[in-house]
């Protein structure tokens, strides 16, 4: 039977609306050979995106551009296969980067904001710069303190506790890439956590997701995670305690 051959004017529709697969076409009990190819090249790529090293100079360079002070450390992962296999060295810091953060410590620090591969360099490449670009005009009208950006190779989300603490910051930011989906090779995510420390659990953290201009446009994440952060200053706490409410706040301002 051919599956979708009767109505592929239909789905071609449809598709316009999502990233997903749907209305597939067969041959038999099987998908055709054209789709099949596809989710194997989409299988490659997600692969690829997981083990593609991060050019730390370049994102330096564009992070630089924002006007703040670019430190980049290393977690205490040697390599990209330990990486994957002992989760527990990409939350630790390198021994060298207490020589490297401690200069820039300092208790007024509101916020620091640690830029790390996770599983997609990628991610954080094409989209961290354009995204601090958007929040920082509203961070300085509002008189945030920040912490010189970090840039930690092979980091997980955990990595930017210690960062904080390092740098003596109140409140941490962790940009990262996540791990890439069969339609989504670079998407970056963000975790928020209030007064990070060795013992915070991931209950304590915010997150938004999918942070990519076909997933949540870097601007419009910005605007979700200033109201985050602008609520976490006020009421000093984060995670499952503190609701991201911009949805509700957004549909109100329209009169809903």
């Amino acid at each position: 039977m051919q599956g979708c051959s009767s109505d592929d004017a239909a789905w071609s529709g449809l598709r316009s609306f999502t990233a997903a697969r749907i209305g597939l076409a067969r041959s038999g009990a099987s998908l055709a050979t054209a789709p099949v190819l596809e989710v194997r090249l989409a299988h490659a790529r997600a692969r690829d995106a997981v083990h593609a090293p991060l050019d730390a100079a370049r994102l330096s360079t564009e992070l630089a551009a924002l006007g703040l002070p670019v430190l980049t450390v290393a977690s205490a992962v040697r390599d990209r296969a330990e990486y994957l296999r002992r989760p527990d060295r990409g939350r630790q810091l390198a021994p060298e980067a207490a020589a490297t953060l401690a200069p820039h410590a300092a208790s007024g620090h509101d916020v620091a904001f640690v830029i790390t591969d996770g599983l997609s360099a990628r991610a954080v490449e094409r989209h961290a710069a354009p995204f601090l670009a958007a929040l920082r005009p509203h961070l300085d009208a509002e008189g945030w303190r920040i912490a010189p950006l970090t840039i930690v190779r092979q980091g997980r989300v955990a990595i930017g506790d210690a960062v904080a603490q390092q740098l003596r910051a109140r409140m941490v930011v962790v940009l990262i890439g996540e791990r890439p989906g069969l339609t989504a090779p670079d998407s970056m995510g963000a975790y928020l956590t209030w007064q990070p420390r060795p013992q915070t659990t991931d209950a304590e953290r915010n997150c938004i997701s999918n942070i990519r201009p076909v997933g949540i446009d870097p601007t419009d994440a910005a605007a979700k995670i200033l109201y985050l952060m602008r609520a976490m200053r006020t009421r000093e706490i984060s995670g499952v305690a503190l609701k991201d409410e911009t949805e509700r706040l957004l549909i109100g301002g329209n009169g809903a």
